[in-house]
């Protein structure tokens, strides 16, 4: 039986929230687009990076997954994979690639950037060094021309001194005219204004670190006096250490001195004239760095002697009597 007497409760619920106009759904379905899009543009960026064989290993896996591993048999392929197959050869059409098979040709060098970006730095510090290296020297040959030029009996001989940059460093030549030699002839004997003028040069060479090497040289007239089978070479030789003595009585520090060698008439200053008196000279050479080293692996035991007889890299204990080179005194 009713109640007339009791009203209906009606109860609202009121849905808040909604979204507006479309929900919620299109944020999902923007978030799906913007993945399947990020995974596309990922996989043309793979197709882009790999090689032409592996394309072509990909697409024959895929079309026949099971055919590697029905024709294969144990490597590296299954050894991740529950399906036998693969290999470290992409581009091969039958069987799998056993490990071994294929020589691996491709290494990783993990040092290799910072390696050529230390070369480069020792290059360009190398370069720095060769161009200081190079002003000193042409400091010193200024020097030396002005010490001749304001020396007024050395200056009569400044046509006989010829100072130039070479590829070995800074070269002065002592060179004989015809009628004012350096040396007594046929001798090793210097005259007075050679060894004034070689001790000139001692004091400047002391004011560089570098290294120096001489050389004695000739004309091609043969030698007529002496002892039995005395020659040019001889001669040489002997005109290279006197000069060398000179220079270290001048002031020059004895350790400086890297070699002395007589080269005989092997290497003319006129090559055109034989015979012209300025082919007879004493060549200093006032190394640079890269020179050093180089006569020093000359030097070294067990290092090639160089062509013409030149006898470079031995113990002077045992080139003594060689025509062709004087030892540096230790």
């Amino acid at each position: 039986m009713s109640d007339d007497t009791q009203q209906p409760i009606v109860v609202k619920r009121i849905k808040k929230g909604g979204g507006g106009h479309h929900g919620g759904a299109w944020k999902i379905a923007y978030a799906d687009f913007v993945t399947a899009m990020m995974a596309f543009f990922l996989l043309m960026w793979l197709l882009g990076s790999t090689a032409q064989g592996d394309l072509e290993g990909i697409a024959d896996y895929f079309q026949n997954p099971l055919k590697l591993a029905m024709q294969g048999g144990e490597g590296t392929g299954d050894s991740s994979s529950i399906i036998k197959g693969g290999g470290e050869d992409l581009s091969r059409k039958v069987g799998q690639v056993r490990r071994g098979d294929t020589p691996s040709t491709r290494a990783i060098n993990l040092d290799a950037a910072p390696a050529r970006v230390k070369s480069e730095a020792e290059i360009a510090a190398q370069a720095i060094a060769e161009r200081r290296e190079r002003a000193r020297l042409i400091d010193l040959k200024g020097k030396l021309e002005a010490v001749i030029e304001a020396n007024p009996s050395l200056r009569q001989f400044k046509n006989q001194l010829l100072i130039d940059i070479v590829s070995e460093g800074l070269r002065i030549q002592l060179v004989d005219a015809q009628n004012r030699p350096m040396f007594t002839s046929a001798s090793a004997d210097l005259r007075p204004y050679t060894r004034e003028l070689l001790r000139e040069i001692a004091a400047a060479l002391n004011d560089v670190d570098n290294r120096v090497s001489m050389s004695g040289h000739t004309d091609s007239a043969q030698y007529a006096g002496g002892e039995r089978g005395f020659s040019n070479w001889e001669l040489s030789s002997n005109r290279a250490n006197a000069a060398r003595r000179e220079l270290v009585a001048g002031g020059l520090e004895a350790g400086k001195m890297l070699r002395v060698v007589g080269l005989a008439d092997t290497a003319h200053l006129n090559p055109g004239d034989p015979l012209d008196p300025a082919n007879r000279r004493i060549s200093i050479v006032v190394l640079n760095r890269a020179a050093e080293e180089a006569m020093r692996s000359q030097q070294a035991p067990g290092a090639t002697p160089p062509p013409g007889g030149a006898q470079v890299g031995r113990n002077p204990a045992d080139m003594r009597g060689s025509p062709g080179i004087v030892p540096a005194p230790n």
